[in-house]
Formats: structure tokens, C-alpha cells, sequence
């Protein structure tokens, strides 16, 4: 990391997202277990983020009991997924996230503990909901199968290069001034564009879906992961901070990196499960 730092944002831009995505295909790819693993680390750091981003902000988040519960939940989410233990297991989240309350109770001198209880709930619902959902795409034919996490994963990071290159070149008209004022109309045609071609690419390769679906699909990830990219700048935006974080360079930190995904994937996965 400390290397990167003696090249140019965009050159530090590429070398991530380059190293970034083969370590990520890889273990999608390679088998449940190592997709396991990659994104069990990915929503563990995406969520100590936003807990650290709520400490800015004035918040006492539960940050260990929180990352207790949202860890617990996706690797519930996974193991049931697998068929390693029943759904009954999910009933455990309950009476664990509700342990919460009981522990402000032993905490002294604070104003709004209740704020800072829904902020440790927010962590949850915002972060490690969308990744245990992710789950149930991977097992969406009863076993393992890559291929919908990674025609998905594809699809975002085409709109999201699609959207980065046409609002470099040809950006003007403002998208969301007041919440992102470097986000441009054109921008946004730009990533739909790419988005749209590479769902007629993964149709191409992958035969899980039909090409409506991937369709479909290409099309909440264009709305889902604009809507993402903008609510995490607002929230950004509350704290007065630029990055979430600095893990990731050229691209800030993995609620950056991710934020589309954490939208989108509640409606991918209902789509899914639907239609």
C-alpha cells in the first residue's frame, strides 16, 4: 500500500481495482468456501468502517457486539445457504441483536443511548444484510454456482468504469449536485451503457440465467448502485469527510469500494427469488 502512494490517483486506481478483482474472482471461482472467506473479510471490514465513520459523527456504536451479530448473521446466512444447518438457526439473530439494549444499560454518561443503539442496528441492516443476502444468490439453484455473484460483481464494476470514464471525459450536467456535485448525467449513461453490454457478456459465458434476467439485473444494478454511490456520500457528507477510509488507494475504503453492492443486492436477490 505504501508503494502505491508514489503513483497518480488513477494509476493507483487501476493497480487496486486490477489486484483487487483477481483476488475476489479467484476465490468466487475456486469454490464456496474461499468465496466464503473473501467476503466474510470484505463485509467485516466494510462494517468496522461505517462504525468508525458513526464514532466521527459523535455516535457510541456497540462496535464489538455489533461485528458479533453481523458476522454471525452472514455466516448464518451461508451454512444454512449450504445446507449445513436448518433455518431454524436464523431465530439465534434475534435474541443476539436484542442483547444490545441490555448492554447500554451498563454504559455510564451517555446522552442519547438509543441513538447509538440504532446506529449499531444500522451497521447491521446496512452492511451485513446485503452480504448474507448475497448468499442466497450463490445457492440460488439448492448448490454452489459462481456464476451469478460473478456475472453481478461484473455488471457493477462495468457501470461503475463505465460512469467514472464518460463523466471524466464528457461531464456536465450534474446528476445530484447537492449530494455529489462530480456526478454528471453522463456519467451515468456512460456505466448504463457498459453495464447493459456486459449482461449481454455474461449471457454469452454463463447459461443460469436467461438474457431478461441478466437484463434485469444489469438494470438494478445501474439504479441500485447510483442510489448506493449517493447515499454513502451523503453520509459522507454529514461527517464532512472525503473517504470512508484509506484501505483501498485510489478508491478510499471498502464502504467506497462496496456501497453500490449494499443497495443492490436486496433487490437482486428479490428479483431472484421472485421471478
Amino acid at each position: 500500500m505504501t508503494l502505491l502512494k508514489n503513483y497518480s490517483n488513477l494509476a493507483q486506481r487501476i493497480i487496486t481495482a486490477l489486484f483487487g478483482a483477481a483476488v475476489i474472482v479467484s476465490c468466487i471461482v475456486y469454490s464456496e468456501w474461499t468465496y466464503f472467506a473473501i467476503f466474510f473479510f470484505i463485509c467485516f471490514f466494510t462494517l468496522r468502517e461505517f462504525y468508525a465513520l458513526a464514532g466521527l459523527d459523535g455516535m457510541v456504536v456497540q462496535k464489538t457486539f455489533g461485528t458479533i451479530c453481523a458476522m454471525s448473521l452472514f455466516t448464518l446466512s451461508f451454512l444454512i445457504e449450504h445446507k449445513d444447518i436448518s433455518y431454524r438457526y436464523y431465530f439465534l439473530i434475534f435474541p443476539m441483536v436484542s442483547c444490545v439494549y441490555m448492554i447500554k444499560l451498563y454504559k455510564k454518561f451517555e446522552r442519547k443511548p438509543f441513538t447509538n443503539v440504532a446506529y449499531t442496528f444500522l451497521g447491521i441492516f446496512y452492511v451485513a444484510v446485503p452480504y448474507a443476502l448475497l448468499n442466497i444468490a450463490a445457492f440460488e439453484d439448492g448448490a454452489y454456482n459462481f456464476e451469478i455473484i460473478f456475472g453481478c460483481l461484473f455488471i457493477l464494476w462495468a457501470s461503475d468504469t463505465g460512469a467514472y470514464i464518460a463523466g471524466t471525459l464528457f461531464g456536465k450536467r450534474k446528476l445530484f449536485e447537492r449530494i455529489s456535485p462530480k456526478k454528471s448525467w453522463e456519467g451515468a449513461v456512460g456505466g448504463a451503457v457498459l453495464a447493459i453490454g456486459f449482461a449481454f457478456l455474461m449471457n454469452s459465458f454463463f447459461h443460469t440465467l436467461a438474457l431478461w434476467q441478466w437484463l434485469s439485473i444489469a438494470v438494478i444494478i445501474i439504479v441500485g448502485g447510483t442510489y448506493g454511490d449517493l447515499i454513502e456520500s451523503l453520509l459522507k457528507r454529514s461527517i464532512e469527510i472525503k473517504d470512508s477510509g484509506s484501505s483501498l488507494p485510489g478508491h478510499g475504503g471498502f464502504l467506497d469500494r462496496f456501497d453500490g453492492l449494499l443497495i443492490s443486492a436486496p433487490f437482486i436477490v428479490a428479483f431472484l427469488e421472485i421471478f
